[in-house]
């Protein structure tokens, strides 16, 4: 029979490596893929839809997949995860030294769908009590000015979002324009070491530590989306590429663990490593519905009190159907 040839388009990650070269292959499917950056991706395929499949920003995914009859589904295989306190930087005279003083401030992010900003409204409307209301938000370019909302929205009412075209966040919050910015990757304002831009919380890690063992949720931020047309054709399709990414990323789990066979030139990874795997039980980046769906069910909940997702889905209505009936032997 011949194989399945699908298109795809992610970023460079070692826990894809071995689908992509070829190590692990797919039953009934052949690969052809392009790297590039993640931005670059996920504006291609939400506006063009040019792969069959593609990294997406799980926000950016929410928004498309709520529409009527949406034609694309997500497969249960993150691309990747980060816990984001880390992600707050604040102007130091600006007055906000808790979560709880970002009350009444201007605070940015690059878009309102980034799924970083996401995840840390959430968390401050639930854990600090402050609403999305209660802030006057920003949308600007992190550090390039003209960046631009790519989905639309359904702000909820009395939020007040100004976007500012002409400006990046990173020269926004040096001059205190702003007060503080929720940002994926830390401004360049704050790497090129401005006396007035840090880290709101810069014990981070701990808190982070604390989030994981309290709620037992680990934040995806993108995820692997699919045409919806390829599953109506090919049902198969979603659990033979999940095998297959599952047994990829095991594979980099191994390395990362093995000192004689580690890719990253830093010490003590195998150690932290053995550390990582036993506080997530055994596999520290897991896939599918059911060992992710705290963390699936708090984003999905998420965009839709935020006025991203168009309605309140279930986890079960954007994978594939008995997507983790199957038991992976």
């Amino acid at each position: 029979m011949d194989r399945l040839r699908l298109s795809i388009a992610t970023t460079d990650y070692d826990h894809f490596r071995d689908v992509r070269t070829g190590e692990v292959r797919p039953a009934g499917i052949d690969l052809i893929w392009s790297l590039l950056g993640h931005h670059e991706v996920f504006a291609r395929f939400t506006y063009d839809r040019e792969w069959d499949i593609a990294e997406l920003s799980f926000a950016k995914f929410m928004a498309q997949v709520t529409r009527p009859e949406p034609d694309i589904v997500a497969l249960p295989i993150a691309c990747s995860r980060v816990f984001r306190f880390g992600s707050f930087y604040v102007n130091r005279h600006s007055g906000i030294r808790s979560a709880e003083d970002l009350r009444g401030k201007r605070v940015g992010s690059p878009e309102w769908a980034h799924t970083c900003a996401v995840w840390m409204r959430g968390w401050l409307g639930e854990s600090a009590g402050v609403r999305l209301q209660d802030v006057h938000w920003v949308q600007a370019g992190a550090n390039e000015a003209g960046r631009e909302e790519k989905v639309e929205l359904d702000l909820p009412d009395g939020v007040d979002l100004e976007r500012i075209t002409d400006r990046s966040l990173s020269d926004l919050l040096a001059v205190g324009e702003i007060d503080c910015a929720i940002i994926a990757r830390p401004p360049n304002c704050f790497l090129e070491g401005h006396p007035d831009v840090v880290r709101l919380f810069p014990d981070h890690g701990a808190m982070e530590r604390e989030y994981h063992a309290e709620t037992g949720v680990w934040p995806i931020m993108h995820l692997l989306a699919m045409k919806r047309a390829v599953l109506d054709e090919h049902p198969w399709v979603a659990r033979n590429l999940l095998n297959a990414f599952t047994a990829s990323k095991d594979a980099s789990v191994r390395r990362m663990l093995d000192p004689a066979v580690s890719r990253y030139p830093l010490p003590w990874v195998p150690p932290f490593a053995e550390e990582l795997v036993e506080r997530f039980d055994g596999d520290p980046f897991p896939f599918g519905v059911e060992r992710n769906r705290p963390t699936l069910e708090r984003f999905l909940r998420y965009t839709a009190e935020q006025g991203i997702a168009k309605r309140h889905v279930t986890p079960e209505e954007i994978f594939p159907s008995g997507i983790d009936t199957t038991i992976r032997v």
